[in-house]
């Protein structure tokens, strides 16, 4: 995966973990507000290949529209999900296109996104929800924690490299990386919301999860190497280390996350 394009292959890889990991309660606890306000409008920022969409749409059944927007094209034609034959699909950025789509939604939901864009974009959606009145579900927002079960000597160099790697540039300005969620509840508590943050970790371990843990540490080491070129040798040799425990399954890694439910004031769940 690079920065801010991702391919079907890495979606559907992730999509397991990704609804396993959520904090379920979050999806219930909107569905009661929604039920008080009269919610029925859905946008999905960055929907991809609509994971976050066949996750929420059985839960959601109160939703009438649901709007799923994404810069490629490709990925939102195969956005589906049973319940939802024919959901509205936009082609767009997130820093226009995704701006003005909020104005349209009760609710706006996001997977995996936010600690791919700037702050700047981050106070403009924050500030189009308040405008609007729109509530906010944004899950698995990596956290900057990767723990594994048996610790290796450089777990540290590998996770601290990614983490400068995720503050870089991603298409929006400098992206917020670790610090995306906490910055987001900040935002919507100065907007007058009120705000849930929970843990949503991947935990990794065993043949089913062997294909993903791989394909995250090819990223991890790509994006390590891009900022640390010199220490190479001793990045390739830390894949090499890992990967074979992974092969032999002797591996347990938990990749941190975070939900973030905000509700605009007056609304109860």
């Amino acid at each position: 995966m690079s920065d801010d394009v991702f391919d079907a292959g890495w979606l559907a890889l992730r999509e397991a973990a990704d609804h396993r990991s959520r904090v379920h309660a979050f999806a219930n606890r909107l569905t009661d507000a929604a039920g008080q306000a009269g919610w029925t409008r859905v946008l999905d920022l960055g929907s991809g290949t609509g994971s976050n969409l066949r996750y929420l749409a059985p839960r959601w059944p109160w939703v009438r529209t649901w709007s799923l927007l994404d810069h490629d094209a490709g990925l939102l034609a195969t956005a589906q999900a049973a319940s939802v034959p024919d959901p509205v699909r936009l082609v767009g950025d997130l820093a226009s296109e995704g701006l003005a789509a909020i104005s349209e939604a009760d609710v706006v939901t996001a997977s995996a996104l936010l600690d791919l864009v700037s702050e700047t974009w981050l106070s403009a959606a924050v500030r189009a929800c308040a405008s609007q009145g729109a509530a906010a579900l944004f899950v698995l927002s990596y956290d900057g924690s990767i723990a594994w079960r048996d610790p290796d000597e450089d777990d540290g160099l590998v996770r601290d490299a990614l983490n400068a790697h995720q503050q870089r540039e991603k298409g929006l300005g400098q992206a917020l990386g670790p610090d995306a969620a906490p910055r987001a509840e900040q935002f919507f508590r100065a907007a007058g919301y009120s705000t849930s943050l929970d843990p949503s970790p991947w935990r990794l371990s065993g043949p089913g999860d062997r294909a993903l843990t791989l394909s995250l540490m090819r990223g991890w080491i790509d994006a390590a190497i891009e900022l640390q070129p010199e220490k190479t040798e001793r990045l390739r040799a830390w894949e090499a280390r890992r990967t074979e425990s992974v092969q032999a399954d002797r591996y347990e890694v938990v990749v941190g996350h975070h939900d973030l439910l905000a509700l605009p004031p007056g609304t109860e769940a």
